[in-house]
Parts: C-alpha cells; structure tokens; sequence
C-alpha cells in the first residue's frame, strides 16, 4: 500500500494547499454556475475526503437543449448530511488481482474495470464487514458469470440509513464534480491512446478528487428515471427499476473526446443496467447514510408528439422510388409506437398510446402490421413479443405466449408462409458459453394470429436469418454469424469482425447477404475507412464471408444508432437502403434518417426528442416498366396541392382501380358528388368521380379520353348538368392537368386506348396519394353525402351576373355542342349518357336567374329545350331535370344547401336514376 498512501497524501496536500478554505474549486461546464463546498480531510476512512454538504444546494440535470430527454430539466436538490467520497476510482490493488491482469503495466493503480453494478455493491459491503459496520446492501442469492464477475443479486435492497460504504448517488457525484471538473486534462481519447491510466495520473491541480471527467465512467448508485422540475431533499435517484432497470453512469472515459464530456449525461452507447460490465466502466466508493432519502418516480411527464418531418414527400420517393412507404419508431421520451404513412399523402404522426413498452418495432411484409417486444438489444431478462395493426389504435393486440420473446423479424419461407424471428433472450453475446444457453425461434403468423413455435438453432441470433436459412448473425459487443448446412439445426458458429466490439446488427432482405453494424472505433474499422473515427461514427458492412465492403460517415458532429435494413417487398433501390437513428454530441437520438447505401447519402426524415430503433417499410414496385416511366406514369398529384386537386387525383386512382367493373360512371361538379349516392345500389357497380368545381371541359375531357377508352363493361355515363356555371369562367381543367406529370404522360401515349402497359396501374397505386383529410369521408365507390340543412342555409343570391356576355354564351354552345359529340362517341358503343339537372333553392325561380351562378331563366329555357331536341334525336341521350326551373319535388330536408342535396335528396335523385336506368335496358 505504499505507493497508494504516498498518491492519498500528494492529493490531499493539493486539496488543502490550494485552498485555504478547504473549498472546492470550480471548473464548470456551461450548464452550471460556479459554486463551491467546503470539505476536509476524512481521517476515518481512508482514500476519502469528507463533503460537507448540509445545508448545500446543488442541482442534477441541465436545461441544455441538445440533452437527452431523461438529463431534462435542470433539477435542485438540497443535502440534509455530509458524507465521504472516494479521491480516485476503486482501483486493481484495492479490489484484487481476480479483476485485473498483471501483465498490464503499473496494473495495482489503474482503475478497476469490467466490473458490474453489483460488483460494486459486493465490494462496498466487504469494505463494510472488514470495518466492522453494517452493510448498506441486502440481498439474496448472487448469480456469476464464467469470468467470476457478478451478475445478478436477487432481492437486492439499498438501505440509504445504514452508515456504510456504498457508491455515490447522482446528486452527491454531481456535488463533488462541481469542484473536480476539467475535461482539458482528463485522460480522453485525445490523449489516452483509448486504455485507462493510472488513477489521478492526470493534471490534479487544485481539485480534490481525480478522474471525475476521464479516465473510466463510473456507477453510481441510482435507478435511472426522468427528473422533474420540482425541489429534492436528500435525493437519492428513481424509486425502482422502471421496466428496463437502466442504471445511471456518471463521468466520461479514456474512449470519449474532450467535447463531449458532460457532467450531465448520465448514460453510454449500450444500454446502463446492472449487469453490464466495459472496458472503460469502473467506480469509486462513497461512505455515510443518507437520512430520510427520497426518490422520484422516474416517469416522464413529458407530452408527445414533438416529432418535426423534414424530408419531403419528393425525398422519400426518389430515394425508394415510390411514396408507398411507412415507417415507425419508438418514442423513448413517452415509451409508445409511433408511425408514419408515407402514401396518406401527408406526414402526419400517428401515436399508439398504451403501457406496453415498445422496443424494435418491424413493420410486416405486407405494411399492415407492426411486431415489437418489451426488451431491447443489450438487455438480457424477459421479454415479451406481440404483434398490432398498423393503424391508429393499434387494433388486433396479440401477445405471443412463450416464456421469453425479443427482437422479432418477419420474414417469408419458400413455401408462403409468413413467420417471425425471435430470439429467447437479447443480452450481450461476449460470453460464448452463456450465450449460446440462449437461442433463436420462428413462429408463424397468419390471419392475425399465432401459430406453433419452432427452435432453429442455439444461440440468439437476433441480427436475422437469411431468406435461404443458410445465414445467421447476430450483434451486441461481438459479430457473430453462424453458417448453416443444408439443415438449419446444424451449422458453424464464427466471430467476424476481429472479435472486436460491434451492435446494431442487420442481416440485408435482398438476398445479397450483406450484414449492416456498428463499431466502437476499432482497429479494424481504421484500417478499413483509412482514417481514425469515434464509436459509431461509421455504418459498416460486411459479405457473406465477414469481410468489410463498405462503410457510410455520419454527418459531422454525429454518429449512428439503431441501424436497420429498410423491410417489406424489394423496392427500386429499396433492398438497398437504411434507416437508423443519428446521435449528438450528448448522445441524444435526435434525427431518423435514410440512408441510400448506392449513393451514401444519408437523407435526414424526421427529427424530435429521443427517437429510437426506426422501421422503414417500403412496398415493391415494378422494375421492368415495359418502356412506360416511372417518374410520370401515375403521377397525378405533386407534394405542393390544392384540395381539389387532391380529390381529382383520388378519383382517378378510383377509376383506374375499379375502371374493369365500373358499368354506371357518375361525373361531374360537386353536385354529383354529393348528389349521387352509388353505394346505395353495389349491384349497380356505379363509380362517383364528381370533384368540386363547375367545368364542362373537365368533365367531357375525362369521358372521352378516360370513360370511354377503358370502360369496357361500361353502360352509362351520368353527367351533372350545370348550365348556369357553364359560361368558361372558371378552368378547372387547367388546375388538374398542372397538379402532375402523369395527365400529360397519358396525352402523349393516346390515354393508352390500346393497351395499358405492364406497370401502368402499380405506377398509379404508387403515385403520391391525395391527403387522408381529403379521402377520409369518400366510399370504395367514390361516395359521399352530408346531412340535410335546408335549401336556406345561404342566402339566395346570385353570384355572379345571370346575364352570360356574348363571349360565355359562346362558349356554353360550344360545349353543348361537345357534349353532342360525346353522346355520339357513346351511342356507337351502346353507352347511355344520362344528364342530370340537379335541383337548386326554389327560391330562385322568384329572381331573374336559372340558379346561383346566373344564366338568365329565359335563356336556359331554351337551352333546356336544345337538350330535349338532343334526347329525341339519340336516344342514347336522356335528360333528367330535377330542378324544373325550381318547381322540384325535392323539400327542405333534402337540401344541404342552395345548391346541394343532402343524403336524403341523394337517396331520392339515385333512386329515380336507377328507374331511369332500368327503363332505358330492358
């Protein structure tokens, strides 16, 4: 112990040599004020200094923006005691040569490492008994690995008010670090040449206690839980474990650069929990009661929801080449799923909010489902595993019922079926013995339900299995693959990679074999990328064979996290890319983003507070166009839109879909659309493709080149007569074919009245959708109708001038005169064309006007006579006035408005349509 006392006297002779107050110093980072507290000289114990921090108040926590949600908000905590604090980390020569190597140079005073968290409590209490106190832990039964390291104690019971050893709390490390903070010169990985040091090697210069900021990280003895913005007196972490059992680590280590040491942060790149065990992961003793300790819940009160997108609907569909995507992810703040639609044609944030843990969520083949499991990747224990539709309330909750299930995977065997891969436990794989006691399982799903379980091999190979069964990996500090022989129970266990540390493991969907990780700034990883990086800095990828073939930087001052193939079908480019998470500087998960592993782009998508293991599930699109484009074909709707353009792309998509069945074709202004009601008669097989919006032009242009051309089952064509709106004002037509390329595409193919390509109708299914608020209300028919106001609602006016110039009258012979031709068009092809004068406010048969929009009454009197000329003449035309100039049959309660039907003005116009109908095909 000689070298040890003679550091213990250098130390404390600078503690008291600098101060003569026996003060701590300040060297603060910028979250915190200076502050000061006195402490002295701990005769009792020794290696310690005494704290005298009753009556101090400090704080835990920070307001810093760019934290992680759970180092938010900067708390205040008042101490009610003192108590002791180790000067340096425990070290290999006070802990014993079981935990250290004595081939490593000057081994008796270098930290001890690869210690758990109870590890630790062990040591504090055989410090305790030695000097014959009372131990501040209790348990049970304590578990061993095969490396002697300690990694369970069942019943494990902190006792804050026995005056023992034990490890520091949060608060009282905080407390102390507040004088003892240097990162500048810390043993960091500007320095260290990433191996720990000897303890307080570093520059000591008037601090008290040494290697607070580098060096190795340090447990400490608190639950890990959210802060709260409230006042703590003897605070002494989260009251319990929470459903993961996160422990808190305080202190950076030899591996972390200078600018990214803050006292705040209270975590690592793996999850904290007591059984994890790191090179860089010691800790030093604090000794004293804590009188009346209280603790926090450790649940966040956060509100969700603070997601921002910012990848554009254009971004998203040139990197997969179609908008059919989703993707979802885990909220870390709240603990709930979260999911986007991408071809809803909008972003909006859909939210399943329950009080299951949500941990790597998959989006199934077919994007209908979500599998997750309540245990994370580094986190050995039970785990659970259900599967839920993807849809707002996450309906059809099933739980898979086995012991233990985590980390699923969907995949498809040769023979169709769809099944998930699990594994029964998701702890590290370091130890190859206690790793393989665990082991890989499928399942299969199908009608939304839970078959038989199936082992496939030992081993937890949570990375996946690939679609031949020949290849398995796995992550979580070791790359390890197994290569399987013709049967999946037999097959080679292999480490990649080097035996070096690596995570975030994914088996790619293509075929190709390739595995997707990350890396911890190894070796291996240097010579590969050809410079030096940080801990998750690259995305790697290795061939089937283990060997590197590609790597992707982060964006600069960030690094990787929750890395993932994208899943469901091959898309175009789509079984070549990636989602993951980024993390700043504090380790926050700050950003999903896409990564395009042909061009290593890395597209950002959504941003917001703690967003975890992300799903992207892109839908297959048709490579082999048949010498159609896919950047046209279907593109009816750009990201920048109207309403009505919206709707128009919709009812398109509807025409398209159903265009093979459709017999009865209802087109037209909003007064078809709302004014006619096909789900009223499914055996009609009718189709409403009405939009808001008066335009003759519109309205023929889509019978003539769309109805006409591909309804082959076609036997009428309904079309809502609005003479008063028909003067040319208004050019509809113009706003539709402006809203995407695809109007033009079909021009200049003849609106494929030939024959419509291979790829064509996918093209159109991919296209960017109409927003879901815009849709949400239409029937697979197109149908739509609103409850009865009155004829009333809006005052009788007309709103524009009822006397047409001679320039609009014009025009509305021009299109009557269309419309003759079109009658003509259909006629030859045995189609009926069947116009509708819907009725209007009766009130308006008292003004000089036809309806709303003018055209004098006497001039529709004889335009309404041209119409009847034209029945008599073709009798593949027939007209139905509804309106009769406002002496209708249609009440009050059949109007939504002055020119509108309610639903049951509808049910009146669709029923007499219907005798029309039957009358005309006898």
């Amino acid at each position: 112990m000689k070298n040890l006392k003679f550091l213990y006297v250098l130390i404390l002779g600078l503690l008291y040599g600098c101060s003569s107050d026996g003060s701590l110093s300040a060297h603060e980072d910028s979250a915190y004020e200076s502050f000061k507290v006195s402490t002295e000289q701990d005769q009792a114990h020794e290696g310690m200094v005494r704290v005298l921090a009753k009556n101090t108040t400090y704080y835990v926590g920070t307001d810093e923006e760019t934290a992680k949600a759970n180092e938010k908000p900067k708390m205040k905590v008042k101490f009610g005691y003192d108590f002791s604090i180790g000067i340096h980390e425990v070290t290999c020569r006070e802990m014993g040569e079981d935990f250290c190597s004595k081939d490593t140079e000057d081994y008796a005073n270098l930290p001890v490492v690869y210690v758990t968290y109870f590890d630790a409590v062990l040591y504090a209490n055989k410090r305790s008994v030695e000097e014959g106190l009372d131990t501040a832990y209790t348990y049970g039964k304590a578990s061993y690995d095969e490396e002697g390291r300690c990694i369970g104690l069942s019943d494990l019971k902190f006792k804050p008010d026995v005056n023992a050893y034990r490890l520091p709390t949060e608060a009282e490390w905080m407390l102390v670090s507040s004088g003892s903070w240097n990162p500048a010169k810390s043993w960091n990985s500007s320095n260290s040449e990433f191996k720990r040091h000897p303890v307080c090697s570093a520059d000591t210069s008037g601090m008290p206690v040494c290697d607070m900021a580098g060096n190795v990280s340090e447990w400490v003895n608190d639950w890990l839980g959210y802060f709260a913005d409230t006042v703590m007196t003897n605070f002494a972490g989260a009251l319990n474990e929470g459903s993961v059992g996160e422990r808190v680590l305080k202190g950076g280590s030899f591996r972390n650069g200078e600018k990214n040491l803050f006292r705040y942060s209270r975590g690592d790149i793996y999850t904290v929990v007591s059984s994890m065990k790191a090179e860089y992961v010691g800790f030093r003793l604090a000794f004293g009661s804590i009188p009346k300790a209280s603790f926090l819940s450790g649940k966040n009160t956060a509100s969700p929801g603070n997601y921002n997108m910012v990848a554009s609907l254009t971004d998203l569909r040139q990197a997969t080449g179609t908008y059919q995507t989703k993707f979802a992810f885990r909220d870390d703040v709240t603990g709930n799923l979260v999911f986007v639609d991408g071809h809803s044609g909008n972003y909006d944030f859909v939210v399943i909010e329950d009080s299951i843990e949500v941990y790597h969520p998959e989006i199934s083949p077919d994007g209908k489902r979500v599998a997750f499991c309540s245990k994370q990747e580094g986190v050995a224990g039970v785990s659970k595993l259900f599967v839920r539709d993807l849809n707002a309330s996450g309906s059809n909750l099933v739980q898979l019922d086995v012991e233990s299930a985590a980390i699923p995977r969907w995949r498809i065997l040769d023979n169709g079926d769809t099944v998930i891969v699990y594994v029964s436990d998701a702890g590290v794989n370091s130890e190859e013995s206690r790793w393989m006691e665990k082991s890989t399982w499928q399942v299969k799903f199908s009608g939304g339900k839970f078959g038989k379980t199936q082992k496939l091999f030992d081993g937890s190979f949570h990375g996946g299995v690939s679609e031949d069964g020949s290849l398995a990996v796995t992550g979580a500090r070791l790359l390890r693959a197994r290569l399987m022989e013709s049967s999946m129970q037999t097959g080679e266990n292999l480490v990649w990679y080097g035996e070096e540390q690596a995570c975030n493991v994914s088996l790619s969907r293509d075929g190709s074999k390739r595995t997707l990780f990350l890396d911890f700034g190894g070796r291996t990883g240097h010579q590969f990328v050809g410079e030096s990086y940080r801990t998750h800095q690259n995305l790697l990828v290795v061939d089937s064979t283990g060997d590197l073939v590609q790597h992707v930087a982060a964006p600069a001052g960030y690094s990787f996290d929750h890395t993932e193939w994208a899943v469901g079908s091959e898309s175009a480019g789509g079984e070549n890319l990636v989602v993951a998470t980024l993390t700043n500087g504090n380790g926050a998960h700050t950003t999903i983003v896409l990564v395009d592993m042909d061009s290593e782009k890395v597209i950002p998508l959504v941003e917001g507070d703690e967003l975890w293991h992300p799903s992207l599930w892109v839908k297959s699109v048709n490579k082999s166009a048949n010498g159609i484009s896919l950047d046209s074909a279907g593109e009816y709707l750009t990201e920048f839109h109207d309403s009505e353009q919206a709707l128009y792309r919709h009812k398109l998509g509807l025409f398209w879909k159903n265009f093979d069945e459709t017999e009865i074709l209802l087109v037209g202004s909003s007064r078809t659309e709302w004014g006619l009601n096909p789900d009223l008669y499914p055996e009609r097989k009718m189709l409403n493709v009405g939009v808001s919006g008066i335009d003759i032009g519109r309205d023929l242009y889509f019978i003539k080149n769309y109805g006409l051309n591909h309804g082959k089952n076609l036997k009428a064509i309904v079309l809502s007569v609005d003479l008063d709106g028909w003067r040319g004002y208004e050019d509809h037509l113009e706003l539709v074919m402006v809203a995407g390329s695809g109007y033009t595409y079909d021009a200049n193919h003849g609106f494929w009245a030939d024959s419509i390509p291979e790829g064509f109708l996918q093209a159109v299914e991919d296209g960017l959708p109409a927003d879901d608020f815009v849709t949400k209300d239409y029937t697979e028919a197109g149908g739509r109708c609103r409850e009865s106001v009155s004829w009333t609602s809006a005052p009788i006016e007309v709103v524009f001038d009822s006397v047409f110039t001679p320039s609009q009258e014009k025009y509305l012979d021009g299109k009557l005169k269309e419309l003759k031709e079109v009658v003509e068009m259909a006629s030859k092809r045995d189609i009926y064309v069947i116009g509708i004068v819907f009725p209007q406010a009766p009130q308006y048969k008292n003004t000089g006007s036809f309806g709303v929009y003018g055209l004098q009454r006497s001039v529709a009197k004889k335009k309404l006579q041209w119409l009847d000329s034209l029945a008599k003449e073709n009798s593949h035309f027939v007209l139905m006035d509804e309106y009769k100039m406002g002496d209708h049959d249609y009440p009050d309660y059949m109007a939504l408005n002055r020119d509108h039907l309610s639903c049951e003005g509808a049910e009146q116009v669709t029923n007499r349509l219907v005798d029309k109908l039957d009358s005309l095909m006898k």
